[in-house]
């Protein structure tokens, strides 16, 4: 009896282990949202790690969590590391690809709790009422996450945090948009005081005094 059971036990391991083989060999995860602002705006939130803190949605998972930066300020060769707790984990990012105001491509590298490595890339394009941003990830799925993709949606787990990402990031993008109009009407309104004084001011006041001549 206990042999026929262990058989069966063989033969239902050998079934799953040879249908979760069959499940894709890699994986790409994305979402898009329209940003209400030019790319010029949108574009350095995702190409400065530094803005990072201001939008990601895993950010706020451990406020005690440590951050290095390494590289450049941003762009190409711009890196980032995290540790902290369950939540996050450990891992680090780094910029391999940047071009202004269209691609962002990173690679990411997760250390703790598991490892893997995969690519993000953030494409902006011009869209109706502003820039389209697409904020994508894609990997190799090894026979550990390919049996997960059996119980879980990795799809919506992962999507659910774009898609919060991609709305505090819209947020952040605006809210940058309108300090820039700000600053710009009141530069405007700087020069435009400036040539009204200049304007208003006397014929010739400023110039220097030219002494009369002499009388013989």
């Amino acid at each position: 009896m206990l042999k026929k059971i262990l058989v069966g036990l063989a033969a239902v391991i050998l079934l799953f282990v040879g249908f979760v083989v069959t499940r894709p060999d890699t994986f790409t995860y994305q979402r898009t949202s329209v940003l209400p602002v030019s790319a010029d705006i949108a574009f350095p939130l995702v190409n400065d790690f530094h803005r990072w803190t201001e939008w990601s949605p895993w950010d706020g998972l451990d406020p005690q969590q440590k951050r290095t930066y390494s590289g450049p300020e941003s762009g190409t060769g711009a890196g980032y590391a995290w540790v902290g707790n369950d939540q996050v984990g450990e891992g680090r990012m780094t910029i391999t690809d940047s071009k202004a105001n269209e691609q962002v491509t990173i690679k990411l590298e997760f250390i703790k709790p598991f490892a893997a490595t995969n690519t993000t890339t953030f494409t902006f394009s011009a869209a109706e009422g502003g820039t389209q941003l697409v904020w994508a990830m894609s990997g190799e799925n090894n026979f550990m996450s390919k049996a997960m993709s059996l119980f879980m949606d990795m799809d919506a787990m992962i999507g659910k945090d774009f898609e919060k990402g991609l709305a505090t990031l819209k947020d952040v993008a605006v809210a940058d948009a309108k300090k820039r109009a700000e600053a710009e009407a009141a530069r405007v309104a700087e020069e435009k005081a400036r040539v009204e004084a200049a304007a208003a001011a006397p014929a010739g006041e400023g110039a220097p005094a030219v002494a009369a001549p002499a009388v013989p």
